[in-house]
């Protein structure tokens, strides 16, 4: 029995398994890796000796890691979109208060759905805002939201 006839068992599994994990580090390198298996199992399917099937994968591996995921990480970086996270995300988002203010702090949900401890900011008139009023995050300081409200 000649295991070569089978390599492109072995080259279907390497290329699932670098999309597999690609789908979790999404930043190219697995992908362009997974495509090279691709190729690597098209040249098994073609009936080439095994040091030519390697050689093949390694090249295009090569060619697709140093010419497409540039280009790829290019355009996705430019897109002009920039994902705020954390702290930065929640700056100038807009919510509701959900449990009355007292003497400047009470509840507000967000409209992301996340429910914080908040003050009202000191640049604001001292008041105490009603339950059901729209607020808009100024800053966070630890774990309480500094809110005013939000304009009319």
């Amino acid at each position: 029995m000649d295991l070569v006839q089978y390599a492109w068992i072995a080259w279907l599994v390497v290329a699932l398994v670098c999309f597999i994990i690609e789908m979790v580090t999404l930043e190219f390198t697995f992908l362009m890796i997974g495509l090279a298996s691709v190729v690597g199992l098209v040249s098994s399917i073609t009936g080439l000796p095994w040091w030519a099937q390697i050689l093949i994968a390694a090249a295009a591996a090569l060619l697709l890691l140093f010419l497409v995921r540039p280009k790829l990480l290019h355009r996705l970086h430019s897109s002009g979109e920039v994902n705020k996270q954390g702290i930065e995300a929640l700056l100038g988002m807009a919510g509701e208060v959900t449990r009355s203010f007292q003497r400047g702090a009470g509840e507000v949900t967000l409209s992301n759905g996340d429910v914080w401890t908040a003050r009202l900011s000191p640049a604001v008139q001292p008041r105490d805002p009603d339950v059901g009023e729209r607020i808009v995050v100024t800053a966070i300081e630890g774990a309480t939201a500094i809110v005013v409200p939000a304009q009319r």
